[in-house]
C-alpha cells in the first residue's frame, strides 16, 4: 500500500510518517499484515509535479495540510478549501478511487463559541467538499474533526496552550492562565496516530455531532455502519458520517498547569506521580518530557557516602513506595535492623552478598547468598531483623532496593538490632 500524506512536515503528519516508517521498515510489527510501501511526504515546499505523482500512485491519502495561523482570514478559505480541492481535482485527474481522509477541526460544527469562526468556515466547506466527491465519485471518504491536539513534537506559542505551557514550565518560562476553570478536551497524538493506521485497515469509528458533542454510531456484527442510528443522532439533511478517535481526555485548565509544575519538581523530590495506563497525567508527563533542554535531561542525585559505601534514594511514589541503590565495600555489614510494617526487596546487581535475617525474638537465622551473576530478589520481612554482608575482599557490592513505603523521618519505623547474636 502506496500512502500519500499532505502536511507531513506539520505535528499531526511528521508523528503519522514516523510510525508509518516504523510499520513499513518492520520495526512496529503490531500491526499484522498491513503492508506498506511508499510513503509520499507532501508540504508547502513540495511542487505541483510531485503532488501529481503522489496522487497517481497512492492507495491512500491524509489529507493533513491546512492553514490555522494565517496573516488575514482570507487565508483560510484559501489554505483549507482551495488546497483540498485541488487534492481532490488532482486524483479525478488520475482516476485514483483510493480512501481519502481529512483533517478538519471541531470548530467546522459552527456550534457554539464556535458559531463565528473564520477557521470553522473554511474547514466546513472542506468538509462538503470531500462528502461531495466522495458521493459522486464511489470514494470511501474519511472526516475527523480533532478537538485540541497534544503530544511530542507540537510547535509551542502557536496553537496549542498544551504545547506553549509544557515548553514553558520545562524551561523555567513564566505561563499566563487567565481561567483556570476553563474546559478542555484534549486528543494525544499517539492516540490520533493509531486511529489513523486503524483507518488503513478500515477499522476507523463513526459518529455524528449534537452541537459539539460526539455521537458515537455503532457498527453490526458484520462490520456495517448502523445507519439508521446515525440519522436519528442529527435532524439535519443530508446526514454526514463523521469519524472520530475515541480516547479524548476532558480536564480543567488550572489541573493541567497543577500537573506540569508536579513534573517540573520531580527532580528535586524523587517523586514520581500517578501516571495510570492510558490516562491524561501518562501522555502528558511523557509530552513535557519532549520539552526538556538538554542541562534538564539529566539531574544529580544525593549520594549519602561513608566509610562503608554509599546509600542513595532513586525515586519515590504517591502509593507505591521508593527505589534506592546501596553500595558496600569490601567487607562490609550493613542493615542491622528490623521494621514493623515496613518490607523491602534487596536485588544485588553486581558482586557476591549473604542476606541474613531473623525473627525478633528467636535465634534461628536465614541465610541468601546471592550476586550480581544471578539476579534474585530478597523479600526483607517485618518483624525480622537483617543484614547484608559483601563477601568479596576486593569488590564494591552493588543492591538495588525497593521500600514499600518512602522514607518518612518523622516515623521511620526502623529498630537497630544485630541478626547475629554476640
Amino acid at each position: 500500500m502506496n500512502i500519500l500524506v499532505t502536511g507531513a512536515k506539520g505535528f499531526v503528519g511528521r508523528n503519522l510518517v514516523a510510525a508509518l516508517e516504523s510499520i513499513r521498515d518492520g520495526k512496529d510489527r503490531t500491526h499484522a499484515g498491513l503492508v506498506i510501501g511508499e510513503i509520499f511526504s507532501y508540504d508547502i515546499d513540495s511542487t505541483p509535479e510531485q503532488l501529481d505523482e503522489f496522487c497517481a500512485k497512492a492507495d491512500f491519502v491524509f489529507n493533513l495540510a491546512g492553514v490555522n495561523r494565517p496573516k488575514d482570514n482570507s487565508e483560510f478559505m484559501a489554505g483549507n478549501f482551495g488546497f483540498a480541492s485541488t487534492l481532490l481535482d488532482t486524483l479525478k485527474k488520475h482516476n485514483n478511487k483510493c480512501p481519502v481522509m481529512l483533517s478538519s477541526s471541531i470548530q467546522a460544527t459552527l456550534a457554539g463559541r464556535f458559531g463565528n469562526s473564520e477557521y470553522g468556515r473554511s474547514k466546513k466547506a472542506g468538509e462538503e467538499l470531500f462528502f461531495e466527491y466522495g458521493k459522486e465519485n464511489g470514494v470511501r471518504v474519511l472526516v475527523y474533526r480533532f478537538p485540541n491536539l497534544f503530544g511530542k513534537w507540537c510547535r509551542p506559542n502557536y496553537n496549542s496552550a498544551v504545547a506553549t505551557f509544557c515548553n514553558n514550565i520545562a524551561n523555567d518560562l513564566p505561563i499566563q492562565v487567565n481561567d483556570p476553570n476553563v474546559d478542555m478536551e484534549l486528543l494525544y497524538i499517539d492516540d490520533l496516530v493509531e486511529e489513523m493506521i486503524a483507518a488503513l485497515k478500515g477499522g476507523e469509528h463513526y459518529c455524528t455531532f449534537d452541537g459539539i458533542e460526539v455521537v458515537p454510531v455503532e457498527r453490526d456484527a458484520s462490520g456495517s455502519v448502523i445507519l439508521s442510528e446515525a440519522r436519528s443522532a442529527e435532524s439535519k439533511d443530508p446526514v454526514h458520517l463523521y469519524c472520530h478517535v475515541p480516547t479524548v481526555h476532558k480536564i480543567k485548565l488550572g489541573e493541567i498547569v497543577d500537573l506540569l509544575n508536579t513534573f517540573h519538581d520531580q527532580p528535586k523530590t524523587l517523586v514520581m506521580p500517578e501516571i495510570p495506563n492510558n490516562s491524561f497525567a501518562k501522555k502528558l508527563y511523557s509530552t513535557y518530557l519532549s520539552y526538556l533542554p538538554k542541562e534538564k535531561v539529566s539531574f544529580p542525585l544525593k549520594m549519602n557516602v561513608d566509610a562503608r559505601g554509599s546509600f542513595t534514594e532513586l525515586l519515590k511514589t504517591v502509593n507505591c513506595g521508593q527505589f534506592s541503590v546501596n553500595v558496600s565495600k569490601p567487607g562490609i555489614t550493613k542493615g542491622e535492623h528490623w521494621h514493623h510494617t515496613k518490607w523491602e526487596f534487596f536485588i544485588v546487581v553486581s558482586g557476591r552478598a549473604l542476606i541474613q535475617e531473623r525473627k525478633i525474638g528467636t535465634d534461628e537465622v536465614i541465610e541468601f547468598e546471592v550476586s550480581g551473576e544471578k539476579i534474585e530478589a530478597v523479600h526483607m520481612l517485618p518483624g525480622y531483623t537483617h543484614n547484608i554482608i559483601n563477601l568479596s575482599d576486593t569488590e564494591n557490592l552493588v543492591t538495588v532496593m525497593w521500600a514499600n513505603e518512602s522514607f518518612d523521618p518523622n516515623h521511620p519505623d526502623t529498630f537497630g538490632e544485630k541478626v547475629v547474636k554476640a
